[in-house]
């Protein structure tokens, strides 16, 4: 090669390199209407190696997993109950969603930037332990978790005290406002929901819609999705820290578009510089003393492996990698090793361009895709006291649950019956009927009331049932452990976040 051009190759690659990673984005189709689909091997990724990190979804309680390279699914897996076309709660990878609003509304000139003091949108409210460090808490403290305001809300499983005590508030803005500074803004990172509920309200104010609808209006409709669902607080302001329910490959849009610097269909949707801002994150975020996580505009930052996510608790993800040109959306029920999925999705990555036919590995991956789909059937026998038990009513001691009776039918359709009380201290009650899948598949309730239920049960024992109840797009668990002996039963109730009560009871036949 002639010298000359050496230095001009040179050159391109020094200037590539000095360009915001925001503007590395990659060739490739809208999936506006649809996204379009192509094997691993044509888009130089290997199918076997996606056959692992489905595997290692089954093995990790996910829920879903979208994966797709240069604008194209490349891999897709539902576990089962989960199934295609359910929206799933994002949990705080909604974070990310009303960061990309915020920076929305700066470029329509709603927001004028983020340096601007928090209490000032809110001098029509009287806000409780102001001071000198409260008055300098600005838009972007609350964008990178800097705000200094007291507030319990660790990324670990130790109990997020603040969170709970915001919810059970009345007012969750006024709540958050009102918490006492524990530092100066600025002085490092603290993980707060509170700081993005303020971010909602203040989203509403400037822009004068309600999120969701500037959410739909602005970023859900230019981009396809639909169907959407936000929770609100007790004033009506969608939740800013979680609450938000996609599909998943609404989610892997959203991954998609910051993919593309924020351009859709020729149109810059977020500006390119708020893009390049969540790349260059500088935050630390000292969750571990091995990785360097960074934060910054509500998304984490892994600089080393040029990892982007948005991420919500047990794992509601999405990934961009920009210098591979992939997306992978995730949902799910655990707190896995981001690092390991990371492992799996780089191995996966060969090539730049299209790597041969595999058809052994993409029979591979077709098998490990179904068989996550369903369920295996269990022809377990009832033990000797099923019959006994079947149709009884067991009456409860009084508990926090609220539950008082429930009602177990063993025949041919199995089924049970919960009565609990309306709210606590009421003396009203409320009667749920479902199906009880004893063949090992969780059988659906009817959803005519809104509430999607799956549940299903097991003889872990001569005198014990366990039942599982799940609702797949809350990404909710619960188990009952019902141990029988002569009239008595004792129940041992576990929620999704591993908590455990004990009950006891006995047959009212």
């Amino acid at each position: 090669m002639h010298p000359s051009a050496k230095r001009l190759l040179a050159f391109i690659a020094a200037a590539l390199v000095c360009l915001p990673l925001g503007a590395q984005t990659q060739a490739g189709p809208w999936p506006t209407q649809q996204w379009s689909t192509a094997t691993p091997e044509e888009q130089g990724m290997d199918s076997a190696a996606l056959a692992a990190l489905v595997d290692f979804g089954a093995a990790n309680e996910m829920d879903s997993l979208v994966v797709t390279r240069h604008g194209r699914i490349v891999a897709e897996a539902y576990y089962a109950p989960f199934k295609p076309g359910m929206r799933h709660k994002l949990n705080s990878a909604t974070k990310g969603v009303v960061a990309t609003l915020t920076g929305i509304a700066i470029q329509q000139g709603k927001l004028a930037g983020t340096d601007r003091p928090v209490l000032e949108f809110f001098a029509d409210r009287t806000v409780a332990h102001v001071d000198d460090r409260k008055k300098a808490m600005t838009v972007q403290h609350l964008l990178d978790m800097t705000s200094g305001l007291d507030w319990k809300e660790p990324l670990t499983d130790q109990r997020p005290d603040t969170l709970f005590e915001m919810l059970r508030s009345p007012n969750w803005v006024q709540f958050v406002l009102d918490r006492p500074m524990a530092q100066a803004p600025g002085t490092a990172f603290n993980y707060s929901s509170g700081n993005s509920q303020l971010l909602s309200a203040i989203l509403a104010r400037q822009t004068g819609m309600a999120v969701p609808d500037f959410a739909a209006q602005q970023l859900f409709r230019p981009l396809g999705i639909s169907g959407e669902q936000w929770r609100k607080d007790p004033q009506g302001i969608a939740t800013g820290g979680f609450g938000l329910y996609l599909q998943t490959r609404d989610m892997a849009k959203l991954g998609y578009l910051y993919l593309r610097g924020g351009e859709w269909e020729g149109k810059q949707i977020v500006p390119r510089s708020w893009v390049d801002r969540v790349y260059q994150a500088k935050v630390p975020m000292l969750l571990s003393a091995t990785t360097d996580l960074r934060y910054g505009d509500q998304w984490w930052t892994l600089p080393a492996r040029k990892a982007y996510m948005a991420v919500g608790y047990h794992r509601q993800i999405i990934l961009v990698l920009p210098q591979s040109g992939v997306v992978v959306a995730l949902t799910g029920r655990k707190n896995y090793p981001i690092d390991k999925m990371l492992d799996l999705v780089d191995q996966a990555v060969k090539s730049e361009t299209p790597l041969a036919a595999n058809p052994a590995a993409a029979t591979l991956l077709a098998q490990r895709v179904e068989a996550v789909a369903s369920e295996k059937l269990l022809a377990a026998a009832a033990p000797a006291l099923a019959p006994s038990i079947s149709g009884k009513t067991y009456r409860l001691a009084a508990n926090n649950l609220g539950v008082r009776e429930f009602t177990l039918h063993l025949g041919a359709k199995p089924s049970y019956e919960i009565v609990s009380f309306v709210a606590r201290g009421s003396s009203d009650t409320k009667k749920v009927s479902l199906p009880l899948g004893l063949s090992g598949q969780f059988a659906p309730a009817d959803a005519s009331d809104g509430a999607a239920f799956v549940s299903k049960a097991s003889w872990t024992g001569p005198d014990t049932l366990t039942v599982v109840v799940r609702q797949p797009e809350e990404a909710e668990t619960v188990r009952y452990v019902l141990k029988f002996a002569g009239k008595q039963v004792a129940v041992t109730h576990i929620n999704a976040f591993g908590f455990q009560q004990n009950l006891t009871g006995e047959t009212i036949d």
